[in-house]
């Protein structure tokens, strides 16, 4: 029998992130986007199971597109806080983390450039990613909904497709990055820089 996803409630309010990010992009990204991604991903799923191998085969594209399109905004939800909660604030919530990124880039400012290059320089829809693997961290980006797979642990991820910013941003995507800064939950980024991937997946694995 094919497991059975669910969306995830948000840890806030819809309205809770403005006017980083707004209550209608929130309702529409959250409750519609992320909600068709699960519902897909069940029915490919059912489908998977009662296909043969050739039918198996044909679905896995669809698989992948939509359980990666669950797995990265279950996550994004995670790493998203309000502006001025204890959890944004990066030097009290993540004091670890913000002291391995001044390290590495030379100052935490140093890093939020170079990350905010990386998702300006996505061609299409993607996703840009601070992860942690063996060397240290990284900054990577997705295309489309794929995951981030390996031994790489996702400390935060950011949204770059355009119904994640364009209603609000419109083609201003520069603007959407520079105000995410003042969204991302420091305390979630943290507890994953210092965890493994079974932490940072524990929260998904209960939408089942």
């Amino acid at each position: 029998m094919a497991s059975t996803y669910s969306l995830p409630p948000l840890p806030y309010a819809y309205d809770a992130l403005e006017p980083s990010i707004s209550k209608q992009i929130m309702e529409l990204h959250h409750g519609k986007h992320h909600q068709a991604y699960v519902t897909n991903l069940n029915a490919a799923l059912q489908s998977y199971a009662a296909a043969d191998v050739a039918g198996q085969i044909a679905l896995q594209q669809a698989i992948r597109f939509n359980g990666g399109g669950h797995i990265n905004h279950s996550l994004f939800w995670e790493n998203l806080a309000p502006a001025g909660s204890p959890d944004a604030d990066l030097a009290a919530a993540a004091p670890q983390l913000a002291a391995a990124l001044a390290k590495q880039w030379a100052s935490v400012d140093a890093f939020k450039k170079a990350f905010a290059a990386a998702l300006l320089g996505l061609q299409g829809s993607g996703w840009g990613w601070l992860v942690k693997d063996a060397h240290g961290l990284r900054i990577i980006t997705t295309k489309d909904q794929d995951p981030v797979v390996g031994a790489e642990i996702p400390v935060f991820g950011v949204d770059m497709w355009e119904h994640a910013y364009y209603l609000q941003y419109f083609n201003g995507k520069a603007a959407y990055i520079e105000n995410i800064w003042k969204v991302i939950n420091w305390k979630t980024a943290e507890r994953r820089f210092v965890g493994g991937r079974d932490d940072v997946f524990k929260a998904l694995k209960a939408s089942i």
